[in-house]
């Protein structure tokens, strides 16, 4: 396996800002899969799109008062409750139009932690950042390597074609406009996503090279014209016909032309992916999935290699729902000192062992992404576990808060540059660290495509992983069946 020189890496970052104000460690080398890992990826994508169509079908079901089991009687009017709770009733309403069913989002990007028992999800999202990124790393890693597919005559290759991210990127968006050869596609990035916003444009340039009419656009960019979206071309209004929204829905009040998008695409004129349905993107669903109530109607909607895997992937989390029980009745939670909760802030008393629990805001509130809202009850003081599940109750009204087994990831090993010292040459060392990988999928026919992952390996001693400038960032590379090694 090739090497890139520090001095590559560095050059090929300079010329090209993929984060704003954000620096990472760099690696000489891709992260490392083996095949039996990559199986497990491939067979990752199809199962969390089979979880958003089971959502779908829950939540709606919930909202229509509608039985969730063929044979056999199942109400659940809460699940829309939790769903929905906090949302404005005109996003609830879009949310439940019949002509947003089966809209999905088009891209897929589970949080995966590598543990001593495989893989564990602990997020699901589907308005991810590093799409660009992980496309550049990719094609740069890929030059080093020779190539992006494995082969019989590498030991190892970057995981996806070297452009896949780009072009099923571009595909997915394409597909939602069907009887348009070369869509107008704008990449909107709001000022609360503006980390991301240098990574958005170098994708939109690069699609523009290869003649796809995709723009990064902020929202003020946008004005209607005969009901549709529009931009300013070059002192031309340019019609849009696939709007991907690179903001979150509680953004919305703070998108002055947000009421513009609402209309064009009531009128038809223009398709919006993600689609703007925040049931599709609140943490809870994964309390949901492990929720005793609704174990049969998850046997039912899943496949059974889907529900198998899923499983095995999703810790058991719960809603923290702070509404009162009756007397004698127990939550179905974990226990502190051998004895069932009656309350969820019976928690305050866990011991440290007992508080290896993450609590972290389900969605719609700008706390609910880049990890701002986690605590890990096992790394924090008493007093702030105490405030953390205090305040899951006062919010609970209208943002409700997911309490969620922590499964610790296991230490690993990886070439990471030593930052050089002035006038001195970069050194590459082994570290230890633990990891976060994120596929991408991009869903395509009604199928996902894994075309790239992103590694984040971060130091042993940081027991939330996310980026951050001690992590190294990494492409991924899949090793190959040869001379008896997987």
């Amino acid at each position: 396996m090739a090497s890139l020189s520090f001095a590559t890496i560095q050059s090929a970052l300079s010329a090209q800002s993929l984060f704003e104000d954000k620096t990472w460690r760099l690696s000489p080398e891709a992260w490392p899969l083996t095949t039996e890992q990559f199986a497990q990826l491939e067979a990752i994508g199809p199962a969390c799109l089979e979880f958003h169509q089971g959502i779908e079908t829950l939540y709606l079901r919930s909202v229509a008062g509608k039985n969730l089991l063929r044979n056999k009687p199942l109400l659940a009017p809460w699940v829309a409750d939790y769903l929905d709770r906090g949302k404005p009733p005109e996003l609830i309403a879009h949310a439940r139009d019949a002509k947003n069913r089966g809209a999905f989002p088009p891209v897929l990007r589970p949080d995966l932690l590598l543990t001593d028992e495989g893989f564990v999800m602990t997020e699901l999202d589907s308005v991810p950042g590093g799409i660009g990124l992980t496309a550049f790393l990719n094609r740069l890693y890929a030059d080093s390597s020779g190539g992006g597919v494995p082969s019989a005559e590498r030991d190892s290759a970057i995981l996806g074609a070297k452009d896949a991210m780009i072009l099923n990127f571009h595909a997915a968006l394409t597909e939602l406009r069907p009887e348009t050869r070369n869509p107008v596609i704008a990449l909107v990035v709001s000022d609360e996503a503006a980390t991301y916003r240098p990574e958005m444009q170098w994708l939109a340039h690069q699609l523009q090279l290869q003649g796809k009419r995709v723009f990064c656009l902020r929202p003020e960019d946008i004005f209607p014209l005969g009901g549709g979206l529009f931009f300013d071309a070059d002192g031309n209004p340019e019609k849009i016909d696939v709007l991907y929204r690179f903001f979150e829905l509680f953004d919305l009040a703070n998108i002055r032309t947000a009421n513009f998008i609402f209309e064009a695409w009531a009128a038809g004129e223009v398709a919006i992916a993600p689609p703007m349905r925040p049931f599709q993107e609140e943490k809870l669903t994964f309390a949901l999935f492990h929720h005793h109530h609704l174990q049969d109607f998850w046997a039912e909607v899943l496949s059974g290699p889907a529900l198998k895997l899923l499983r095995q992937l999703i810790p058991q989390s719960w809603v923290l729902d702070p509404a009162p029980l009756p007397p004698g009745a127990v939550l179905d939670g974990p226990r502190v000192g051998g004895r069932g909760l009656t309350d969820w802030r019976d928690l305050a008393g866990a011991s440290q062992k007992e508080r290896d629990l993450i609590i972290k805001i389900s969605g719609f509130h700008e706390t609910a992404w880049g990890a701002r809202s986690v605590v890990l009850g096992s790394d924090c003081s008493r007093e702030e576990w105490q405030q953390a599940l205090a305040r899951a109750a006062e919010l609970a009204p209208a943002n409700l808060h997911v309490l969620q087994a922590y499964k610790k990831p296991r230490r690993v090993e990886h070439p990471v540059y030593d930052r050089p010292d002035a006038g001195l040459p970069a050194t590459v060392s082994m570290k230890a660290g633990r990891l976060r990988l994120c596929p991408y999928y991009f869903v395509i026919g009604g199928r996902t495509r894994l075309s790239g992952a992103l590694a984040t390996f971060c130091p042993p001693d940081k027991k939330i992983i996310h980026g951050m400038q001690d992590a190294a960032l990494l492409p991924t590379r899949v090793f190959s069946l040869i001379h008896g090694r997987a």
